[in-house]
């Protein structure tokens, strides 16, 4: 588990691991990063609650080196990455460690959950499980089991994490994407089971939203430019319709008001697509999900027009220490 600023779902997070049911030996490994409110604390709490519990630095506080670092500390021949806001379901492990066995995959993963708290939260979650929201991404929007491009957090035989280096830690994000890319050039199967169900907390704010899709949108176009192929038309929508938009308000003001139809109809769009997907959420929510629905396409679209190159270097994995398996 990476964490940084967790202390609002840390302790939820790790009881959900606790819990699970799985006959196997458990441990959970923490990488600290540098928090500015209560995650260290709690983390210390929940060591000296439980003794499968324990936690490694992760100074940079950058994810994949988190990553890398709580791998390197563990033990086991299976690796679960859990981030600090996700509440596994209760047979997840168990599941996770039959379909490896049963599929022969390097790495198994689910659904991604979104699960609000409050109504601006509900209506970020039903634009990230909506189509309208984000395509046909299966770990999002549910589907058949399967292979998959790549897959929420997952589940990893971690021989295969070692012979590929772990994370890349210069892909601040997109880093689960660029590494299941990874496996599959090296042939290696990912495979996607809605069977396994992540109950993720979405972010807070507007503002939150629009800083983590603007990142999301920035490291994917780094993985398109160091993975030769790996875009597809999906990922090419939101940049698409935010050169369209913009082209069009400013087409409208300079030549015809008749350009204004561009984004007029996006709004139009989105504001009939979130009717559907707001069905059975209060009123509060509902009315939230446009301005969720265009802050995700927006912000991701932006985000990857404007990543510059030098935002991070090809390099070769960092290899995660060993020393604790030695042990």
């Amino acid at each position: 588990m990476p964490v940084l600023n967790e202390e609002r779902h840390l302790r939820n997070s790790v009881r959900h691991i606790l819990e699970q049911d799985y006959p196997g030996e458990l441990e959970v490994v923490i990488a600290l990063g540098p928090s500015t409110d209560r995650t260290d604390e709690i983390a210390a709490e929940l060591v000296a609650e439980d003794a499968r519990v324990r936690t490694v630095p992760n100074p940079t506080g950058r994810t994949p080196a988190g990553l890398n670092a709580a791998i390197g500390a563990s033990r086991h021949p299976v690796v679960v990455r859990v981030d600090g806001h996700g509440m596994l379901s209760p047979d997840y492990i168990a599941t996770a460690v039959r379909l490896l066995d049963e599929t022969g995959a390097a790495n198994v993963g689910g659904i991604m959950h979104a699960e609000g708290e409050n109504n601006w939260e509900r209506a970020v979650a039903a634009a990230m499980t909506a189509r309208i929201g984000v395509g046909n991404a299966a770990f999002h929007t549910g589907g058949q089991a399967g292979e998959a491009e790549t897959v929420y957090l997952g589940v990893f035989r971690r021989e295969v994490l070692e012979r590929l280096g772990g994370y890349n830690v210069e892909f601040i994000r997109a880093q689960d994407w660029e590494l299941n890319y990874r496996i599959r050039q090296g042939g290696g199967l990912i495979w996607f089971s809605p069977e396994l169900l992540v109950s993720y907390r979405p972010r807070p704010s507007v503002r939150a939203l629009a800083k983590q899709y603007r990142n999301y949108g920035r490291w994917r176009h780094v993985v398109a430019r160091y993975h030769a192929g790996s875009i597809n038309p999906r990922y090419l929508a939101p940049p698409t319709a935010v050169v369209a938009i913009i082209l069009a308000l400013l087409a409208g003001v300079t030549i015809t008001p008749w350009a204004l139809l561009v984004p007029g109809g996006y709004l139009a769009a989105i504001t009939l697509g979130s009717v559907p997907a707001g069905r059975g959420l209060p009123l509060g929510a509902r009315i939230r999900i446009p301005l969720a629905l265009a802050t995700m396409h927006m912000s991701w679209g932006w985000g990857f027009l404007t990543s510059p190159p030098s935002l991070a270097k090809k390099v070769v994995a960092a290899r995660p220490p060993t020393a604790e398996r030695s042990r």
